[in-house]
């Protein structure tokens, strides 16, 4: 009988506070994931301040403290080798660093294609000879020629990347796009092909806009995340870099306020539930974004649903914390029962 290795869980190694995180809050040590959003956001930009950061030690975006430092190893299929310079310096000259002090080594194929074992054979012996501290790979799209929406189909590619990962103890970062006009729903819901992409990453970052303003959302497998960070790309001497800017992009807050106001104003307005369509036509919202709004009223306690449609509380009191632009609704006059929807 040949039984497989095990350990009583209190024996397990505790992982040290100082060798949590790669970049503190960013990125964890030795993480895979992605960083996901639409086309033309700046995720090339993000992914090479990981890098001059990691090769640097200098802050990423100008915020985040890189907590461990080393050679970076990467892939730029979609832009040619003088635009990755170019962009490698600008962030350089904005952090007031030089690029030919930094251990970033680019490879430098036309092509690189992870479901073919030829090429996972070179990537990895290539690896193995640099011992990187980060690989990162942009963009997942040019990087097979398999269907993205097929679980079968991904799943051996993020395995392989997760293999290299365990092997050599490094952290994997995987550009990826998002669909468009997706901002309705979670950030990693967004993401184009297989959930498979979504659940493989232990550190995730996602750039997305509201309106003028592009705000970076990022999400952890074994620790919190942090609230939602405005960015945006500017220009310095000449070159582009992306950072955090200082406030808080508004339009974010306001345009879910006002859906949140419309939908409990209207809910005031009747003694009676209102079906989905009645209600819809009435708020003059698109059918997905009311969706996720009644979503979040009901799941806050502010609204229930009947049989006859739905109707804010019959005492009008929330069961959870309202969002903060969120107006509280008045007290229902009707006697209602909720029922399972």
């Amino acid at each position: 009988m040949t039984i497989l290795p095990f350990k009583p869980a209190f024996q397990l190694a505790r992982i040290e506070e100082n060798k949590r995180w790669l970049i503190e809050e960013l990125w964890a040590d030795q993480a895979v994931g992605l960083i996901g959003g639409e086309p033309k956001l700046g995720k090339s930009f993000l992914a090479l301040n990981i890098a001059v950061s990691i090769a640097s030690g200098a802050l990423c975006l100008r915020r985040f403290k890189p907590a461990q430092t080393g050679r970076v190893l990467l892939f730029a299929a979609e832009d040619a080798l003088h635009i990755v310079r170019q962009r490698l310096e600008g962030i350089c000259l904005a952090s007031n660093i030089q690029l030919h002090n930094l251990d970033i080594q680019v490879i430098t194929v036309p092509t690189l294609h992870l479901d073919v074992a030829a090429d996972r054979n070179r990537l990895k012996d290539t690896v193995k000879h640099l011992r990187p501290k980060l690989l990162l790979l942009d963009p997942f799209i040019r990087l097979h020629t398999c269907d993205e929406n097929s679980s079968s189909d991904v799943a051996p590619i993020l395995g392989y990347l997760r293999e290299l990962q365990r092997h050599y103890q490094l952290a994997v970062v995987l550009v990826h796009h998002a669909r468009k006009a997706a901002n309705n729903v979670r950030a990693g819901q967004a993401l184009r092909g297989t959930s498979e992409l979504h659940a493989w990453g232990d550190s995730n970052l996602y750039l997305r806009r509201y309106g003028n303003d592009l705000t970076l959302t990022v999400e952890h497998r074994a620790a919190a995340p942090i609230p939602d960070i405005p960015v945006a790309i500017q220009g310095h001497n000449n070159q582009l870099s992306l950072m955090v800017i200082e406030s808080k992009p508004a339009s974010t807050k306001a345009k879910k306020a006002s859906t949140f106001d419309r939908v409990v104003n209207v809910l005031k307005k009747t003694n009676t539930p209102l079906p989905f369509s009645e209600l819809r036509k009435a708020c003059h919202i698109r059918t997905e974004r009311l969706s996720e709004t009644l979503r979040e009223l009901r799941k806050n306690g502010t609204i229930i649903k009947t049989r006859q449609g739905y109707q804010l509380q019959a005492d009008g009191v929330s069961r959870f914390p309202f969002p903060k632009t969120l107006t509280s609704p008045g007290k229902g006059k009707a006697e209602i029962t909720p029922t399972q929807s």
